[in-house]
């Protein structure tokens, strides 16, 4: 998998990811995602400490159009990207049924006043899609927040597997760019925190 950015901070890191690309950590830190109509599904396993979060495009390649499906970019659709995800995760040591998911993203924000019938409804396919498979596999979703009309900033945070949330808002950019950095760089300092008060044996 290839990870665009992972930036060290106190002992954790931040790493984020984009479109096509998945990240699964036992550590300390805290993975990041920007969302339009994509879907981020965030996964955990509490017992292990684990996380891992995706980041995919399309539900599947009917709404790809002339895009080509190989090894390459099997993560820009969800039935694979779910795949992927899972797979590395239980390579961690996780079991399927130890997972639960919290999932965001599917918004409309080309034409959200178009027919639901044209190429511009991918973010409610989307939403469709995730929550159709989670609950075939049995994975409980904890929290979501999908549709709109409005893209999103996520982090997810290994600390208390909590999903910080907030609107995209170009016009403050600057401002919110700082409140992100604070945001994630506050949970891998509660995360340093509460290993230091844990004795090992």
């Amino acid at each position: 998998m290839r990870i665009v950015k992972i930036e060290e901070y106190q002992k954790g890191e931040r790493v984020t990811i984009s479109p096509g690309e998945y990240y699964v950590t036992a550590k300390p830190g805290v993975i990041s995602t920007l969302l339009g109509s994509c879907i981020a599904v965030c996964l955990y396993d509490r017992g292990r400490r684990l996380i891992g979060m995706n980041h995919f495009m399309l539900s599947n390649p009917r709404y790809s159009r002339d895009l080509p499906l190989n090894t390459t970019d099997a993560g820009r659709y969800g039935i694979h990207a779910m795949d992927l995800l899972i797979n590395a995760m239980m390579k961690k040591g996780t079991c399927r049924h130890e997972l639960r998911a919290k999932v965001f993203g599917g918004a409309t924000i080309i034409n959200p006043d178009s027919p639901h019938d044209n190429f511009f409804c991918v973010g409610q396919v989307n939403c469709r899609f995730i929550l159709q498979y989670l609950e075939k596999e049995a994975i409980p979703v904890d929290a979501m927040d999908l549709g709109g009309d409005f893209g999103r900033v996520i982090h997810f945070s290994n600390g208390d597997f909590a999903v910080h949330r907030r609107k995209v808002d170009s016009l403050r950019s600057d401002k919110l760019a700082k409140r992100d950095r604070y945001c994630w760089q506050t949970a891998i300092e509660q995360q340093q925190a509460a290993l230091t008060e844990i004795d090992l044996w």
